[in-house]
């Protein structure tokens, strides 16, 4: 039922850099937000921009509809090539902005694939507190 809805409402598909929302169809959740981020061309083409554009679009979607948390994977990490190290700053620096200019959603959670990604995570983390 999300694939249908989201084709239906969104015919074009989702911009890269972008999110859109769904409804959670048999998930435990209300919603669905579909981010599309870029495709790793060697970090010259914005590509910087695009991954903070989409996390920033979610995080916007989630503070529209009252979603007191949303959780991300770590976008453009897997097939898109995007280097985990820079992927993961990217993130964790756009949800720190976005989360102390506006105090919403309460929790920020990123679900990550392997020890590595929890690494790179860290390491990142670290730097921007």
């Amino acid at each position: 039922s999300i694939m249908a809805e989201t084709d239906e409402k969104y015919p074009g598909g989702c911009p890269t850099g972008s999110g859109v929302l769904s409804g959670a169809g048999n998930l435990a959740a209300r919603y669905v937000i579909h981010a599309v981020g870029p495709v790793w061309s060697g970090g010259d083409r914005g590509e910087a921009d695009l991954l903070a554009g989409a996390y920033r679009r979610c995080l916007e979607l989630a503070v529209e509809h009252d979603c007191r948390s949303i959780a991300f994977p770590s976008l453009s990490t897997g097939a898109y090539r995007y280097p985990i190290h820079e992927a993961a700053r990217v993130a964790l620096e756009t949800a720190l902005d976005f989360l102390n200019a506006h105090g919403k959603p309460e929790l920020v959670r990123f679900v990550l694939f392997d020890a590595g990604a929890y690494a790179a995570f860290a390491a990142a983390l670290k730097e921007l507190t």
